[in-house]
């Protein structure tokens, strides 16, 4: 209303559709009514009232070259639009919104305007963000906006029109019966969220875009409490933490270091939970990312910022006391990332010279109740759920991936290796290196196992059973290994890469 009062001071003409025209008016503002502009009532239950020669004839209308044709059929030249489409992503997103509620909020006639003022930018200026507001007024008082603004104007209409497209073009396909999980043309859109310092490198340019379908718990749309201004890395390694904290059901904390979990600890407390997931690797825990499944409360912040520098606390909400506790480290970044909730099925886009590869979402695959033991030795209860838990576990570590655990604690990670074997070398050390005991441990790894060499040196440090996708040639060969040194071993029919 605000803007629109402006206008009006500055001398100009209001023309309105019903709604808006009557909201105007009884702000005490003179308007008229598009109907009394077109001699056309609108019809069809408003679907038709923009839709006509002297609206559009007024905003195509090119300076210099139209006004006679303009004037002989008493067309009257617009200059400035500003539209509020129909609010079609909040009507889908309503679970009470039916199918014929969300065709109903398609709009017409507002993309329809804003394409034409967009198209005659030469002559006419189109808002569709109420934040330009302030920079036309401005532009107006001074006399009129420049091309360039008007330029400027125009680009953003168009990628809002191309946006609105975009939303309505998967909600239909989704609706079509069809199978279009991969159409012809990918037609998705994001917004910009923030401009970042940087990239994953100093010399790298970056920004954080936000997707147009709100999703549950995310970094990307979390609550910045307090700390410096996120980075490309942050981001990138608060949403593997993130993501690994909530695909597992009980109190867990996870420490990201490089996009690679290198600690998860389950407990009956956020406190327990982070001490579990710290000693699994103290020295990469330095820098690192922790997030956790459950609100931080003042006991753990406190135990953080007794054991390590951290760059990044994500959780679903935070404690007035926690975050008086953290305010004594003003650079850590804190976020609340809302309450979990499943997450939705969807597309990851993977970047590519020349192009895009496309594939559903990876998401975390429990076991469910069904298991294929291939073994002789049978897990034992404490083994399933250890099981359980490291391959929830491993399928956020870089593959090769090889994930140690026991009790709810990782106790080696090894990831991102050329060979298996040396993921399995690695993540051995490293329960070394931090006398962390594999005696009764379990192990998941990430894909099957090419050879029995890894059953092997898994058996020489203690480990009792062993979940891996199987599917490869030598089964029966490894299974043979895992026979011989006692250990159960579990197939999981899937494989879990993640590069």
């Amino acid at each position: 209303m605000p803007f629109a009062q402006e206008l009006a001071s500055l001398s100009f003409e209001l023309i309105s559709t019903g709604g808006t025209a009557r909201t105007l008016s009884d702000a005490g503002l003179k308007v008229t009514n598009v109907s009394d502009v077109t001699g056309f009532p609108e019809i069809m239950g408003g679907r038709v009232k923009t839709l006509h020669p002297k609206i559009h004839g007024g905003l195509l209308a090119r300076a210099g070259t139209d006004e006679a044709v303009a004037d002989e059929h008493g067309i009257g030249l617009i200059d400035l639009v500003v539209v509020n489409l129909y609010p079609f992503a909040r009507v889908i997103a309503s679970p009470e919104s039916s199918y014929a509620d969300a065709v109903e909020n398609i709009d017409i006639g507002g993309p329809a305007m804003i394409r034409a003022a967009a198209k005659n930018h030469d002559r006419v200026s189109v808002v569709v963000d109420n934040a330009d507001f302030a920079t036309i007024l401005e532009a107006l008082r001074e006399g009129a906006p420049s091309l360039e603004v008007r330029k400027r104007l125009a680009a953003k209409a168009f990628a809002h029109t191309a946006a609105y497209d975009a939303m309505i073009t998967r909600y239909l396909g989704d609706h079509s019966g069809a199978d279009e999980r991969f159409p012809q043309h990918l037609i998705t859109s994001f917004e910009r969220a923030a401009t970042l310092r940087y990239g994953e490198n100093p010399h790298q340019s970056a920004a954080a875009y936000l997707g147009d379908a709100p999703s549950g718990a995310s970094i990307i749309r979390s609550r910045q409490l307090q700390g410096k201004e996120l980075s490309f890395n942050n981001l990138a390694d608060a949403d593997t933490a993130l993501g690994c904290a909530l695909s597992l059901p009980t109190t867990t904390c996870v420490i990201v270091k490089h996009a690679n979990p290198c600690g998860v600890g389950q407990a009956e407390s956020p406190a327990a939970a982070y001490a579990k997931a710290y000693a699994s690797d103290p020295t990469s825990a330095f820098g690192g990312v922790i997030a956790l499944n459950r609100e931080l409360d003042e006991a753990t912040a406190a135990a953080i910022l007794d054991n390590q520098f951290v760059e990044v606390i994500v959780a679903p909400s935070v404690t007035p006391e926690a975050q008086d506790r953290l305010a004594a480290k003003p650079d850590v970044r804190v976020l609340a990332c809302g309450a979990p909730a499943p997450f939705p099925p969807g597309l990851s886009l993977t970047t590519i010279e020349g192009g895009v590869l496309v594939q559903d979402t990876d998401r975390a695959d429990d076991l469910g109740s069904e298991l294929n033991v291939v073994t002789t030795t049978k897990p034992s209860e404490q083994q399933l759920a250890d099981l359980r838990f490291a391959w929830l576990v491993v399928q956020f570590v870089k593959s090769n991936a090889i994930v140690f655990a026991a009790r709810g604690q990782t106790l080696g990670i090894g990831a991102g290796q050329m060979s298996r074997i040396m993921s399995t070398r690695i993540a051995a050390w490293q329960a070394a290196e931090f006398g962390l005991a594999l005696d009764d441990a379990v192990m998941a790894s990430d894909a099957f196992f090419p050879f029995r060499d890894n059953v092997d040196l898994a058996a020489e440090h203690g480990i009792r059973a062993i979940i891996q996708p199987g599917g490869s040639r030598r089964d029966a060969e490894v299974i043979e290994a895992a026979d011989e040194h006692g250990i159960a071993m579990v197939f999981a029919g899937r494989r879990h890469f993640r590069h």
